[in-house]
């Protein structure tokens, strides 16, 4: 880079950036290649369950979040901090005890989720 001067450098610096928003676009995220957006609009049969921690799971619900943490188990954590749920008033407290409300054996318990651990 230390030879390149005045527009040549500029054309460089932009195609680095360029490159690295590509890499970022194509889902290097903690959803893979799935958009959060995406990932958390699939979430949506959870809603009537995130607010009220003995409010029945329904069965969709469990089987999106059981998928969710079978391909991608970081998704779930990224959803649930990400500023879509805070936007829609998501009580993470509540939300990240679906998993184990829905029984799925295959949950991260343990794991640490923002200042959350998974049940």
């Amino acid at each position: 880079m230390r030879g390149l001067k005045g527009r040549d450098r500029v054309i460089f610096l932009v195609a680095v950036m360029i490159f690295v928003l590509v890499l970022v676009a194509e889902g290097a995220g903690e959803c893979g290649k799935t958009p959060i957006g995406s990932a958390a609009a699939s979430l949506s049969p959870c809603l009537s369950a995130v607010s009220n921690v003995k409010a029945k799971v329904p069965l969709a619900c469990c089987s999106r979040v059981g998928a969710l943490l079978r391909t991608t188990p970081k998704c779930l954590c990224a959803v649930l901090l990400s500023p879509l749920a805070k936007q829609a008033k998501i009580n993470v407290a509540t939300a990240i005890t679906i998993p184990k409300r829905c029984n799925i054996n295959n949950r991260p318990a343990g794991k640490k989720c923002g200042k959350y651990t998974l049940p």
